[in-house]
């Protein structure tokens, strides 16, 4: 079992930024952040592999920026340049093998 810890968000005007972490316990291979606006489906914003690959969605690209620290199994998230449609709630997520784990989620608000 991986147990995933997340840190960060809060409400940021646009424009500004914010940071996300999270910690895992146990060894993993990707890591990742997602995010779900209300009445929307949970989609990918960033993945980092476990030899540092990176992958972000269109919207994000040129303003978030993953990073790994693979010796401490953290992940994070530094978000800039903030839109209002940014706004959700952000879940680490945390692959090995054939398993997804996942963290509570933390509520990101972008205001206009």
């Amino acid at each position: 079992q991986v147990r995933l810890v997340e840190s960060g968000g809060g409400l940021v005007q646009a424009g500004g930024s914010l940071r996300l972490s999270c910690a895992a316990s146990g060894t993993i291979n990707s890591m990742g952040w997602y995010r779900q606006a209300p009445g929307k489906q949970r989609e990918l914003v960033a993945i980092v592999t476990s030899i540092g690959s990176t992958n972000y969605a269109d919207s994000v690209k040129g303003r978030f920026t993953i990073s790994r620290d693979s010796g401490k199994n953290t992940v994070t998230l530094q978000m800039n340049s903030l839109k209002p449609e940014d706004t959700a709630v952000y879940y680490c997520n945390a692959a090995r093998g054939i398993y997804d784990y996942w963290g509570q989620g933390t509520q990101v608000t972008v205001s206009s």
